[in-house]
């Protein structure tokens, strides 16, 4: 029997640059959810359970929407910043039974629903190889401009690198990560920061443009025109 996967996904954030009535993972892509897509990528990569970090308010409409997946999806409640939603999902792997013997933790953005499997697997792969962390990411293609006290200067984007998720770790690591920023108060942009911060090398594997992240309505169009291609 393979070793089980868990991914945790981060749903709880409101998605106001995205517009609309409706909480960003709720929003359909191809009809269908982006939560729900979510989960279904990250199966389709290797990922063996999810625990879906959802709005507190709307745990009943996020457990309805994934009562279908085909992996085991927990839902629990997310926090005031996504490092404190993480913790939470931490927290709800350690209290389950059937996942706290999982040694390896995936963290995937509910705003990446068209991650492709190969991205998934590269990083399960990486960690199964003996990675603490690891990252997919994708080449920068746009010119970038650093701003300097007297203007602005070109940053050679040959050694620049986007990152995107999932991200992968130890789930032992990536626990005392969030202890020492839960007790010092700082704030970072993601979950390998964390793990950096104590020490850690951050394996880089390949990414993929369909992983984009949906944030703005412009995002959902790009969105509909990926799923649209893939049927």
């Amino acid at each position: 029997m393979s070793e089980p996967v868990v991914a945790i996904v981060v749903a709880a954030g409101a998605g106001s640059r995205l517009g609309g009535e409706v909480a960003k993972a709720l929003r359909t892509v191809g009809g269908r959810t982006l939560v729900s897509r979510s989960v279904e990528a990250l199966a389709a990569g290797g990922v063996t359970d999810a625990v879906v970090v959802a709005p507190a308010a709307l745990q009943e409409e996020f457990v309805f929407e994934l009562a279908d997946a085909i992996i085991p999806v927990l839902v629990v409640p997310g926090g005031r910043e996504r490092q404190d939603s993480v913790r939470h999902g931490l927290e709800a792997i350690d209290a389950a039974a059937e996942l706290a013997g999982s040694r390896f933790v995936l963290v995937h953005d509910a705003a990446r629903a068209l991650v492709p499997p190969q991205v998934t697997a590269g990083v399960i792969a990486a960690l199964q190889a003996g990675a603490v962390g690891c990252v997919p990411v994708v080449p920068v293609v746009d010119t970038i401009r650093q701003l300097t006290p007297d203007g602005s200067r070109v940053v050679d984007r040959a050694d620049l690198r986007a990152v995107q998720t999932p991200q992968g770790f130890e789930r032992a690591v990536l626990v005392e990560a969030h202890r020492r920023l839960a007790g010092s108060g700082t704030v970072v942009t993601d979950d390998a920061a964390a793990v950096e911060a104590l020490g850690h090398e951050i394996v880089l594997v390949a990414g993929h443009r369909d992983a984009l992240k949906i944030t703005e309505p412009q995002d959902l169009q790009f969105a509909e025109a990926i799923a649209a291609g893939r049927r």
